[in-house]
């Protein structure tokens, strides 16, 4: 006989203000991160005071994307490696937005790589929370941008022999003006880095490690997902004053979290603004004249 999913009573969840309790429970596998990393955005914008009315999350194609369609908030979720394109046109179509990207490492870096360094070149406001997982998830278990080198896939079957990104060295090479990586071991410090970046301006990268326990972990012997926890306990560093080009990720070795960029700059909006202020003061000044 068939078991029927009870629907969680919003009223009687501590989260049935900003999640979606009708589309519960979630698609993920047993031991996966994401459920955590949701979790932990969700505190995270509390710890933020944040305006649900004013707040938007966009996401592209995978396991990590599905997150915004279980927010309760207004939510897009786009086409494959789209999400910075679409999240780039909501800011800056209603600057009193705070845009949210939330996806997963083949969507973000892959076939959505190019939007997102020129996001972070031009210093968009926007706040983007990457869950890595190391695969494809959701698609057959492919490699990935981020597969550690001779590990397995479908797409590797004698081990992977391309070398893997290292996000935050790329987030931070590009621009990017803050710059953080957590575990999905790190809830607590995960919802404070959320908070930090929701809060400031200009283009927020954050970086969440959380390999798959299906696809990836099981092919390549990593356990479950409490395994994969207890070697995140074990590995992981903070170091706050890490270069993060030099720390591409370990899993033999040590994992080196923090929070290693927090710097403020003019973002793409001001830029635009002062290009478009001294190309046509007059403007400008008659503006400045109405309003007053």
């Amino acid at each position: 006989m068939a078991r029927k999913n009870k629907i969680v009573n919003p009223e009687s969840h501590p989260m049935g203000d900003i999640l979606r309790m009708d589309r519960m429970p979630h698609i993920w596998c047993s031991g996966c991160g994401l459920g955590t990393a949701m979790t932990a955005f969700v505190e995270g914008l509390k710890l933020a005071g944040a305006d649900y009315n004013s707040t938007v999350v966009v996401s592209g194609i995978g396991c990590t994307a599905r997150i915004a369609g279980y927010i309760k908030l207004d939510s897009y979720h786009t086409t494959h490696g789209r999400a910075i394109p679409f999240a780039t046109g909501i800011k800056l179509a209603n600057q009193d937005l705070k845009v949210v990207v939330f996806s997963g490492d083949g969507d973000l870096f892959a076939i959505g790589g190019n939007h997102l360094i020129h996001a972070a070149r031009r210093n968009v406001d926007l706040t983007v929370i990457c869950v890595n997982n190391f695969i494809y998830g959701m698609t057959g278990g492919q490699n990935a941008p981020t597969t550690p080198i001779s590990a397995y896939s479908s797409t590797a079957p004698y081990g992977n022999c391309e070398e893997p990104f290292n996000l935050v060295g790329i987030a931070a090479s590009a621009g990017a003006s803050y710059v953080a990586r957590w575990t999905a071991l790190h809830t607590r410090r995960l919802s404070e880095s959320v908070s930090t970046a929701f809060k400031r301006k200009g283009f927020s990268f954050i970086e969440v490690v959380s390999p798959c326990p299906t696809v990836y972990a099981r092919k390549n012997r990593g356990g479950t997902g409490l395994d994969l926890l207890k070697e995140f306990a074990g590995r992981s560093v903070i170091d706050h004053t890490a270069d993060p080009t030099k720390i591409p990720l370990d899993m033999d070795g040590k994992i080196v979290c923090g929070e290693f960029v927090n710097i403020e700059k003019p973002t793409f909006w001001d830029t635009v603004q002062a290009g478009l202020k001294k190309r046509f003061p007059n403007i400008y000044l008659e503006k400045k004249h109405m309003e007053e």
